[in-house]
């Protein structure tokens, strides 16, 4: 039986090799790069919610607390459309987001826990997670997979902006005030 994932959606003109934009990624592949994309998303969940307890601006407590929610459900979802392509969905964060976690704890404790510079490390984060999506969102996935990432893609750059925006305010604010 032929793997509906497997298949070519479309042959190159050439005939030649694999081509993205003409050949959908075997299971294999899309399985792997959901669970990258998982363990991003459970990099930012972990990382806005300690980003929401380093904080002491209700608001930016309250919008770091939706996100990390928000990274939750993507992580479920993604799960999920692992487990639709009959692989085993990654359970942890990585290695790299740990040290992004930490960062943020020393960077609250060394500023005196500092709005800005919090939201400045969440802008990073979310640049990485924006690098990610986009990554996975040029690799040509199974249709409904597509979908989802480049929905979960949206909502990313989303939350970037908004974390930008709040932070540039914040920077306005204490330069007028200094």
């Amino acid at each position: 039986m032929i793997n509906d994932y497997e298949t070519n959606t479309s042959t190159s003109s050439s005939g030649e090799g694999f081509n993205q934009s003409s050949s959908t990624v075997s299971n294999d592949d899309a399985i792997s790069k959901l669970n990258d994309l998982i363990e991003i998303c459970k990099d930012g969940q972990n990382g806005f919610k300690e980003a929401a307890e380093g904080i002491e601006d209700s608001g930016l407590k309250s919008t770091f607390y939706e996100y990390s929610q928000q990274r939750s459900e993507f992580v479920g979802t993604l799960q999920e459309l692992v487990r639709s392509l009959g692989g085993d969905p990654e359970q942890s964060g990585s290695v790299s987001g740990a040290v992004h976690r930490a960062w943020i704890d020393i960077k609250s404790a060394v500023t005196g826990k500092d709005d800005e510079a919090i939201l400045n490390e969440c802008e990073r984060g979310e640049d990485y997670a924006k690098s990610a999506y986009k990554d996975a969102c040029a690799v040509d996935m199974p249709s409904n997979v597509a979908n989802v990432i480049q929905e979960q893609a949206a909502k990313v750059q989303e939350a970037h902006d908004h974390i930008k925006q709040l932070r540039n305010s914040r920077r306005a604010s204490s330069s007028t005030s200094a």
